[in-house]
């Protein structure tokens, strides 16, 4: 392969008065995007802030420790949500704790068939005393919303669900409205049932930062939660039973522009791009015979969650850079839903996470 010849030295030209310089190129300085970095005092209060998160889900939900971190770094990266699991395994609790967790406005909207996205969204009502329309804001328009089986939602619906997620606004009455600051989705979907659902698109999956997927507790952990029960005398959750105060909106907004400024190194930025890219049969490290198992890998976004997922996770662990390790803790959240299998591979029995753990051993960690 020949090489480019060197591009010659072009002499600096001084411009002229007023901006223009004629026959010469008007080079920009280049925009400074750096930004400060975290203080031993911010990463104490996000140790302290985490820890009191941590303190409320201990109280009203046992185990799913995994899932507890998926809500609590997701919400510090910024993301949203999506729970799987079959029915009775404390998705929509997880869910609420999480939400009464902060003193934010939260709504949940049960997903039905018949759901229309002015049901979701809002709408304009005509006022005959006043002769005129005002607009009657949806249930989307909270700081944390839970759709509770997303699946059972039909396109039209799931499109509006996808602007307010990609665009952190909806639109009403051709009126752009922004939603409130900060802003969640967590939604759930159950993945035995099939007769009234609606599968949800890749675009729409692509949406959500990560896909958390539950699984049946321990014979301890379901004895313990059943102690929890008799102890409390209720089964619904009460947040003032929780004992720890529960964070502010700004202290939610904290952890979020607090976790953009840990430090992401380029080893680690390569690291993100090139799991990414292997599961598109690209990538340092190529899988043989990986076409006949995906159909379609992951989308530069998943890089970009990986490294927002990595970020939020050294923050709560009190770093302010981030390592590989917290890198492959998240990868198979980040790349679950975002991995099409081929027909071939469901056939097998293949899963996305057998994928992911391929991945994850064959890409080298700088």
């Amino acid at each position: 392969m020949a090489l480019l010849p060197p591009r010659p030295q072009v002499p600096h030209q001084p411009q002229a008065a007023g901006g223009q310089n004629s026959g010469q190129l008007n080079v920009q300085p280049p925009i400074q995007t750096t930004q400060s970095a975290l203080s031993a005092q911010d990463l104490s209060r996000a140790k302290a802030l985490s820890d009191r998160l941590r303190a409320r889900f201990a109280t009203s939900l046992v185990g799913q420790e995994s899932l507890r971190e998926a809500l609590i770094t997701t919400m510090t990266a910024g993301g949203h949500l999506l729970i799987e699991s079959v029915p009775g395994l404390a998705k929509t609790t997880a869910a609420q704790i999480l939400a009464s967790s902060v003193s934010g406005s939260f709504k949940r909207v049960q997903c039905t068939p018949d759901l229309m996205p002015s049901d979701l969204v809002g709408t304009q009502i005509f006022d005959f005393a006043n002769q005129r329309f005002h607009t009657e804001l949806g249930p989307i328009h909270a700081n944390f919303v839970l759709l509770d089986e997303i699946n059972r939602s039909n396109a039209k619906t799931q499109s509006a669900m996808l602007e307010a997620m990609a665009e952190g606004a909806t639109t009403i009455g051709g009126k752009r409205i922004p939603l409130p600051k900060p802003f969640m989705v967590i939604a759930t979907q159950n993945p035995i049932e099939e007769e009234g659902t609606y599968t949800l698109p890749e675009a729409q999956m692509d949406r959500f930062m990560i896909k958390a997927v539950m699984t049946y507790p321990s014979a301890d952990e379901e004895q313990r939660m059943l102690g929890m029960l008799t102890q409390r005398g209720s089964d619904s959750l009460e947040p003032s039973q929780m004992g720890q105060e529960a964070l502010s909106n700004q202290d939610v907004l904290f952890l979020r522009d607090a976790a953009k400024r840990v430090h992401v190194s380029d080893s680690i930025m390569g690291y993100a791009v090139d799991l990414a890219a292997t599961s598109r049969g690209m990538g340092t490290r190529p899988i043989p015979g990986l076409a006949s198992l995906v159909r379609l890998g992951a989308s530069p976004r998943a890089s970009i969650a990986l490294v927002r997922m990595g970020q939020a996770k050294a923050l709560l662990s009190g770093r302010d850079y981030v390592i590989p390790e917290d890198l492959k803790a998240c990868a198979h959240d980040v790349l679950r839903h975002r991995i099409m299998l081929t027909f071939e591979a469901q056939a097998d029995g293949t899963s996305t996470d057998d994928i992911i753990n391929t991945i994850v051993e064959t890409v080298p960690v700088p």
